[in-house]
Parts: structure tokens; C-alpha cells; sequence
């Protein structure tokens, strides 16, 4: 039977009773961050974070066009750091032992470069050159799986992974230099969201988790997102879902998500119950 969790910036909502997993946002991409919790998950944005990028400019991923991976720039919602900078991936492992000292489990998300064409910086150009490798894309994934290696001795429980949702062959290891079969080493568990502000349609959320069910060596979950999505619409995505991943996570509202989870169990122990946000209280703001 599927699991169901929630992926949530409230507390409180971790212990309701309809969601088997949580996962809290600890830092999330603008920079805000809140002290973990021992109630779920904790969860980490690592190398998306806008308050760092304004704060020192120099820490943005540079193209090989000299663009910078901000949120001014076309395809970007917020701002990335530069995976090589080391005293702003040390930042990220204090951030990472403070979590674990509360809740041995964390989520790494945000992880990898931002695409394919970053980073031509005069740190990665540097370390590019004095490095063993002849390929940019292998040196980039080496740079990668090297933090999550590091994060992941640190983490006593198990260790969740965020990927950017595309399994085709080679895409998010040349995107984000993500090489899935050497982040299985030091990864328990991927987390993949198909996020969609209605759900209307659910052949590509087949597509997409069949796809990553063929490429990964590891179990991974399905992530939905919840906010003002109708709650039969929620239901059929996660029913598709739930056919592929270790479990379905709804995230960001949190009545939204009890209500599609209440009705899905009615329904299917078949005593007719309807629920839906609003009908007890302890719904998300």
C-alpha cells in the first residue's frame, strides 16, 4: 500500500495522522531558514539561495557566455551558488550537523549546477584545469557526488536526494551533473517532484515516474504539488504516482493534501466518506 507524506514549512503539520512521512524546510532557496525538528525530515536547499547570491555576488554560477545564474535570468525561479565555493558548502555542513544532532534523517535539495552551460567561473575554471579530468561533465559530477559524499558522512539516518525530474538518458547528469549511479552510493533514498498546478492530465506523471523507475539504483519517491490543486484531480495523480514510488509526498498545502489522502481511503474501504480542506480543524493557513 502507498505511503503517504507531506513536504511542509509547518511544524505542527508533520504530526497529523493522515501522513506516514514528513519532510520540514529547514533552508529553503530564498535563504530563509528556521531551527530543524525532531518531528520529521529536515530539509536543505543547498546550492539554490537567493538571500546568499545578493549578499555576495561573486558566489553566482557564471556561463560560458559570462551569464549569472540569477532569477533576472530566463528559466531561473531563484538564484544558485556555485558548487565548488568551499566556505559556502562548510556553511552548508554546519547547516546539515545542526539538522542531524535534532533528527538523524535529511533531505539534501537544490543540489548540482544550474545547467549545463554553468560554471565558467575562475574557481571552476581553475580546478577544472588542475584537475585529472579531460571532460568538463565528468569533472562537474565528480564536484557533486564529492559534496553529497560529505554530507551524507554526516547524516547517521538515511539520506533523501533531491533530482531535477527528467530520466532521460544523461539529461540531469548534464544539466546538473547529477550521475545517479555514484550518488546511490552515499544516497538512500530520491526524491523526484512532478509538480503541476492542476493535474488535470496524468499520462506525463506515468511517463516520467516509469522513467525514473528504469534508471535509478535506488528507491525513490514521487513528490505532488498540493496548493489549490481540486482534490480528485490530487487523487488520480497520486494513484499514478503511487504506482512507481517508495511513496507519494504532497507538498506545500497540507489540507489540501489530508483531504485527497481522507477521501482516497474512503473510497477504497468504500464507506462513501467525503472529506475535504476546511471540515475539521488544523487545516493549512
Amino acid at each position: 500500500m502507498t505511503e503517504f507524506g507531506v513536504v511542509t514549512r509547518n511544524e505542527e503539520e508533520l504530526s497529523w495522522p493522515e501522513f506516514e512521512r514528513g519532510f520540514y524546510e529547514v533552508k529553503d532557496v530564498t535563504g530563509r531558514q528556521v531551527e530543524p525538528t525532531d518531528a520529521g525530515v529536515n530539509m536543505v536547499s543547498c546550492f539554490g539561495d537567493n538571500a546568499a547570491a545578493d549578499a555576495e555576488p561573486d558566489l553566482v554560477p557564471v556561463s560560458d557566455e559570462g551569464e549569472r545564474a540569477t532569477r533576472e535570468r530566463k528559466y531561473f525561479d531563484w538564484a544558485y551558488v556555485c558548487p565548488s565555493r568551499e566556505q559556502y558548502r562548510d556553511g552548508l555542513l554546519e547547516i546539515i550537523e545542526d539538522c542531524v544532532a535534532v533528527n538523524g534523517d535529511l533531505r539534501l535539495d537544490d543540489v548540482g549546477f544550474p545547467r549545463p552551460e554553468y560554471c565558467h567561473c575562475e574557481v571552476c575554471d581553475r580546478r577544472f584545469a588542475e584537475s585529472e579530468f579531460d571532460d568538463r561533465f565528468e569533472w562537474r559530477a565528480s564536484v557533486v557526488t564529492a559534496f553529497v559524499a560529505e554530507a551524507a558522512d554526516r547524516i547517521p539516518g538515511r539520506t533523501y536526494l533531491t533530482l531535477y525530474p527528467d530520466p532521460y538518458p544523461g539529461h540531469i547528469y548534464e544539466r546538473a551533473g547529477l550521475d545517479v549511479e555514484a550518488l546511490s552510493e552515499h544516497v538512500d533514498e530520491f526524491v523526484v517532484p512532478l509538480y503541476d498546478m492542476a493535474y488535470t492530465t496524468t499520462y506525463w506523471v506515468e511517463v516520467i515516474a516509469s522513467g525514473f523507475d528504469d534508471l535509478l539504483p535506488r528507491p525513490f519517491s514521487v513528490e505532488l504539488y498540493a496548493v489549490q490543486v481540486e482534490v480528485d484531480s490530487l487523487i488520480k495523480a497520486a494513484e499514478v504516482a503511487g504506482e512507481y514510488g517508495e511513496s507519494v509526498l504532497f507538498g506545500y498545502e497540507a489540507g489540501q493534501a489530508r483531504a485527497a489522502i481522507r477521501r482516497r481511503r474512503a473510497e477504497a474501504s468504500e464507506k462513501g466518506t467525503t472529506h475535504r480542506p476546511g471540515d475539521e480543524d488544523g487545516g493549512a493557513d
